[in-house]
């Protein structure tokens, strides 16, 4: 069962928000933005900032960033950088146009962020939160870009220029050099997923065969997709493509290991797809379910195990095993909007939140397999977040020698359970043993009062011993007692 940690009313006025490695809880309010960290959940620091809508930290906890669409009336910037441990603005911006969120993307090691612009890409570095090399990147016709998960390149694309390709660019921070670039035609859009340990890249391609115009817009026909895989291990960086002719619905790389999941098809038929990588090969097909009932995919952080779910509809759940694709449970959650994985990647909650639904609010759990721990339902739930683990202080040689000798740590382990086991197991025994003593004390208390009685009972039963009568076992007298139990009646021709 869940223990409670912390209960506080009016603890927040907008919602919560965890830092990436789960050292701070962030609390929103109108004034601005509290820390609260620490085994008491104690405040360690606020951030005034007028109205504030969104936060984000940089991916190191070094840095949060504040944005505040009315700041500018209370002589403040609408975006603010903040230094979280002293508590300094570092930075202000005041982006012109509509509010895109998050307007700035990190890399891992909080040394660079970046925003996007109109034909350019602005790198800034810190801790001097000024332009790299005091200019922005000019790149005609930029539409996207994202961080590598675990180095500093950043991948991006460019839409296409009458004869001019589309391109995939990969760079390298801080010297912007070009590792690797792919040219792709018939391009109408593009979607950048990372995996996360930052072994291999894929761009979704949306792409045509041919288009036309229309009252001043721009019309494609006969469209498919294509999964451009980038493998960044490898040398020169070698791109394969997967192609598939029907719409895609969803997308979704295992966080660990080399397997990635695309949902697609018509409505009548969607199907999930399976692919796995090897070095030296192309993308394998690995397994294909038909017929399935889902629009999102939520890969467990461990890896191996999957959630197919169709969130906001009829809530359907199903629950893959990938090792060898094994359906562990189909079972529904309705008008479930939310599906979220605990770091350890053994529970999974799925949710029906205020922001995104009326009716049938509240919060389920579930083991990785599907099977159902609790059903939490409340008329106001709002929201539900597990807190972040920071990562493991082993390091990937570490790591690969403890899968390395798996079996022997399990026997360790296995042995330590059985201690416990018998531990648990001896506090059992002793506890009964405890009550049986303070039995026995009772009985022989009552046998002692017996026996002091023992000369008024002879004198109430003219000296005769029933004491010793009761005992014999051959002073018995044999009583038998009919009892009527029900008659019946038989009626004779």
């Amino acid at each position: 069962q869940p223990t409670k940690l912390e209960d506080r009313a009016r603890w927040t006025e907008k919602y919560v928000q965890w830092s990436p490695l789960g050292t701070y809880l962030a609390t929103i309010h109108y004034k601005g933005v509290a820390l609260w960290g620490g085994p008491k959940f104690e405040q360690i620091m606020r951030f005034t900032h007028v109205d504030v809508q969104f936060i984000e930290f940089s991916p190191c906890e070094n840095y949060l960033i504040t944005f505040s669409p009315s700041a500018h009336m209370h002589e403040q910037g609408r975006l603010i950088i903040w230094d979280i441990r002293r508590g300094e603005v570092m930075r202000t911006f005041d982006p012109d146009g509509p509010a895109v969120w998050p307007t700035f993307k990190w890399s891992k090691d909080d040394k660079y962020f970046a925003k996007l612009g109109t034909d350019v890409l602005s790198i800034y570095e810190t801790p001097s939160f000024g332009l790299l090399e005091k200019k922005s990147v000019k790149i005609a016709g930029i539409r996207d870009f994202a961080w590598s998960p675990t180095d500093n390149i950043l991948a991006y694309w460019v839409s296409e220029n009458k004869d001019v390709p589309a391109r995939v660019v990969l760079m390298e921070v801080p010297s912007r050099n070009e590792v690797r670039a792919n040219n792709l035609f018939n391009v109408c859009d593009c979607k950048i997923h990372w995996q996360k340990s930052g072994d291999y890249l894929c761009v979704k391609v949306d792409r045509y065969t041919r288009c036309k115009k229309e009252k001043g817009e721009t019309k494609y026909i006969n469209m498919y997709y294509n999964f451009e895989i980038f493998h960044l291990r490898e040398k020169n960086i070698p791109v394969d493509s997967v192609e598939i002719k029907e719409p895609i619905h969803a997308f979704a790389w295992e966080p660990v290991g080399s397997t990635f999941a695309i949902i697609h098809g018509e409505t009548a038929n969607i199907q999930v797809s399976f692919y796995g990588l090897k070095t030296g090969h192309k993308p394998v097909l690995l397994k294909r379910l038909e017929k399935r009932m889902c629009n999102t995919l939520f890969w467990s952080p461990a890896g191996q195990f999957i959630v197919l779910a169709d969130l906001r509809n009829n809530g359907v759940l199903e629950f893959v095993d990938t090792s060898d694709f094994t359906v562990m449970n189909q079972t529904e959650h309705y008008r479930v909007s939310d599906v979220e994985w605990d770091p350890t990647g053994r529970y999974v909650v799925t949710a029906t939140s205020k922001w995104k639904s009326k009716d049938d609010l509240g919060y389920w759990i579930w083991t990785f397999q599907g099977r159902i721990l609790s059903r939490n339902n409340m008329q106001k739930f709002w929201q539900l977040q597990w807190r972040p683990r920071p990562p493991t202080l082993l390091s990937a040689e570490q790591q690969k020698e403890i899968k390395k000798n798996l079996k022997k740590y399990s026997a360790q382990f296995e042995s330590k359970d059985r201690m416990r086991l018998t531990r648990a197991s001896k506090e059992l025994i002793e506890k009964r043993s405890a009550a049986m003593r303070k039995f026995e004390d009772f009985r022989q208390t009552v046998l002692s009062l017996w026996a002091q009685q023992k000369e008024r009972r002879l004198q109430l039963r003219n000296n005769i011993d029933t004491d010793t009568l009761e005992s014999d076992t051959q002073n018995v007298e044999e009583e038998v007692v009919e009892f009527f139990i029900k008659e019946e009646v038989t009626v004779l021709d």
